[in-house]
């Protein structure tokens, strides 16, 4: 069993050697259309753990994607992904998770409108908080569940998915069993490297004509410009890709999948002021003694911490009320948007 202090010298180990050895070097192109007209969108540092080191996302002025870069690299990510689901952000991540079971009904509801699936496999199911939901909507489904943490283990035992796969989706693909009738990923093709092979992979691991669900942020909100680094869907340094609707759908149907629906104000999740509070309170005085903290805890990280306490109150009464009256009103503030395509009509290659 890890303590606390086993996590600390694991980190310092690290940060020893810098982070910035964590970054790929910077392409000149962009990855989804080859375009080379490529501007500065935001520079971030990690807004939720506060690790070291600062992220660039660049968007292209061709095509419209926006994506990290440079971009992490497989050490890069699993650093900065290290006890954010699993270990020590565990307890906090999963309580997120709890409070969004209005969306996860409205995701199972989607696909409820175009077919009765008897099996489901979720992409990046985390704690299986989705399934857990969906199946109260789709009583006769089966749900699977797949990701890289440990949390879909937990999701088994549970009893809120029926089989768990651990692992990256690509990889797993031809071990996994019957072609399913719908494959989801919510808020889970951003995070990849590769978000065209994850889309083929679907294809692979789907029936003929079976159906995909997708959500991801939208990178066209207008809450993205409003808020800079503190809009939570720009979520660096995690999220790798962001594409706009039309690039996404495009993708979709060079891989042979025809888009059934699209929704954008039914995908939002709201709550972008009070999102933007928690995150500028963190940053300005994230817990002191975080284990990757570079350096030791001094006067002033304590100082920060207690100010940042004091100031969270009427930070996130400001946002609610924002959210309340002012979001309302803005155009195009959705702040995601969902897709449902159906496969190609043959089978697994």
């Amino acid at each position: 069993m890890t303590t606390r202090s086993d996590d600390r010298r694991g980190y310092l180990a690290d940060l020893a050697e810098g982070v910035e050895r964590f970054l790929e070097p910077r392409r000149a192109d962009c990855p989804w259309c080859g375009g080379r007209a490529l501007v500065t969108r935001l520079v971030s540092p990690d807004i939720v753990q506060v690790k070291p080191g600062s992220f660039t996302l660049e968007e292209c002025r061709t095509c419209g994607h926006i994506f990290q870069n440079p971009r992490l690299t497989a050490e890069g990510l699993e650093f900065y992904y290290r006890d954010m689901y699993d270990g020590l952000g565990e307890k906090d991540t999963e309580r997120v998770f709890r409070f969004t079971s209005k969306i996860y009904r409205r995701r199972a509801r989607m696909v409820r409108r175009h077919a009765s699936p008897r099996t489901w496999l979720d992409i990046g199911t985390g704690y299986g908080h989705f399934c857990r939901t969906a199946r109260t909507i789709l009583p006769d489904t089966r749900f699977d569940g797949l990701d890289l943490g440990a949390g879909v283990l937990k999701a088994q035992r549970r009893g809120w998915i029926t089989h768990a796969y651990q692992g990256l989706f690509p990889e797993l693909a031809d071990r996994l069993p019957d072609p399913y009738d719908v494959v989801s990923m919510h808020h889970y093709l951003e995070h990849t490297v590769d978000p065209r092979r994850e889309i083929a992979t679907a294809a692979a691991v789907l029936r003929p004509g079976g159906l995909l669900i997708i959500e991801v942020p939208d990178p066209g909100s207008i809450m993205g410009r409003l808020l800079g680094r503190y809009w939570v869907p720009w979520f660096q340094p995690q999220h790798l890709h962001l594409m706009p609707l039309d690039n996404l759908t495009a993708a979709l149907t060079d891989a042979g999948f025809q888009v059934v629906a699209v929704e954008r104000q039914k995908a939002d999740i709201g709550h972008d002021f009070v999102l933007a509070a928690l995150v500028a309170i963190n940053l300005l005085g994230p817990r002191p003694r975080r284990p990757w903290k570079d350096g030791p805890v001094t006067p002033v990280d304590r100082a920060r911490f207690t100010v940042a306490m004091a100031l969270m109150p009427a930070a996130l009464l400001t946002g609610f009320v924002l959210d309340l009256t002012v979001r309302p009103l803005l155009p195009r503030r959705s702040n995601a948007y969902r897709v449902l395509a159906a496969a190609p009509r043959r089978g697994r290659p």
